[in-house]
């Protein structure tokens, strides 16, 4: 369980608050959920909403849904969440049939999410604190994409972060134009020296499920079709030394695309990788059951060449059922000859830990 008992007079005086729960002095003092420790080692977290209905919180990936309680009547409703150490996490307020950011939390992540994190999980530097409600920057250079192997139109827009260099392909490019502000994290980062100027290709996705799943027809796309619309775009951009960052079945993708296409893929950022993927998986009610490393680690022991491919592994230390699967891919490519890297996030499978991850590991892959 992670909820911890509630209805005690000093639920709020232990975090730090004051004044008469649903009052006007009280509710001036709340701010983005605040934690204490659990005696644990984990950390017990409080989640405010105010309104007149009941509220439940969601969390992307981490925990079931926790429902709220009320306090005496008021419009306070409140959960003390036990969380583990280290996490960082997406969540969301659900009352009736609506979703909501939790408007006392400046950390959002799209118009109905926000992010919080444990006192002990890892700064994520460049990447700023965001309202839910906040325009990110958008590039104002795109494509409009209409491809004759993938079928339909999307427009994919592109971003010389100081000036342009090595192509950095984002895939769920929409995620980390609207969801997450990967442009001004991008910028920041290249401007602090961590990885040389990049541009960035933010690819949005249109059927994961058909485009990510270890078929050569969107890379086929990418090598024929969108690269030399990105050389033609007028922003610098060196196509010649792409880097393909990937998160879940995107991070399988860029992996696959490796391993596939080693002549245009040749550095990859992936973080949770869905290395559990196999054609029949997906039918399972139990998908991550299956062979551990999938598809990916059948390829990898046929005994495919490497030797070419610096790729970057990351996945959620609170992701136990991925990790067997990831860390045995991460193996499998470091003996097939790759230069590997691995780390763990301090989150589940959710893009707030990722995005850190990001950063670090597409400069890694470019030899920063």
């Amino acid at each position: 369980m992670h909820v911890a008992a509630a209805g005690r007079e000093d639920v709020f005086t232990g975090f730090g608050l004051s004044g008469t729960p649903g009052t006007d002095g009280f509710w001036a003092g709340v701010g983005a959920p605040a934690s204490v420790p659990d005696g644990e080692g984990g950390w017990r977290t409080l989640f405010l909403w105010r309104g007149p209905s009941p509220v439940t919180i969601e969390f992307e990936s981490w925990s079931e849904p926790v429902p709220l309680r009320r306090w005496a009547g008021s419009d306070c409703w409140y959960a003390e969440v036990r969380v583990p150490a280290r996490l960082r996490v997406t969540y969301r307020f659900v009352a009736g049939e609506g979703c909501h950011a939790d408007p006392f939390n400046p950390d959002g992540a799209g118009g109905d999410r926000s992010v919080a994190a444990t006192p002990d999980a890892p700064e994520q530097p460049h990447w700023p604190l965001v309202a839910a409600d906040a325009v990110l920057p958008v590039p104002r250079a795109r494509i409009r994409w209409a491809s004759e192997r993938l079928g339909g139109r999307r427009t994919v827009r592109i971003h010389p972060a100081g000036g342009g260099g090595p192509v950095v392909l984002l895939l769920d490019g929409d995620d980390w134009l609207y969801l997450h502000p990967a442009v001004t994290a991008f910028d920041s980062a290249v401007a602090a020296g961590e990885m040389p100027p990049v541009t960035l290709v933010f690819l949005p996705a249109k059927d994961r499920a058909a485009e990510f799943t270890c078929r050569p027809e969107l890379w086929e796309a990418v090598r024929d079709e969108l690269l030399p619309l990105v050389a033609e775009s007028g922003v610098p951009a060196d196509p010649e030394r792409l880097v393909v960052a990937g998160q879940s079945l995107g991070g399988l993708s860029a992996v696959y695309a490796a391993l596939q296409f080693p002549g245009l893929v040749s550095r990859v950022a992936c973080q949770s990788g869905s290395f559990w993927w196999t054609p029949d998986a997906v039918k399972s009610s139990d998908p991550l059951g299956g062979p551990v490393g999938g598809a990916i680690a059948g390829r990898l022991r046929e005994g495919a060449d490497l030797s070419g491919l610096r790729v970057a592994f990351d996945v959620g230390e609170h992701e136990t059922r991925m990790l067997p699967h990831c860390g045995l891919v991460e193996s499998l490519a470091e003996q097939s000859g790759a230069t590997v890297r691995v780390s763990r996030s301090a989150s589940g499978h959710d893009r707030a830990g990722w995005r850190h991850a990001l950063l670090r590991d597409v400069g890694w892959a470019l030899g920063s």
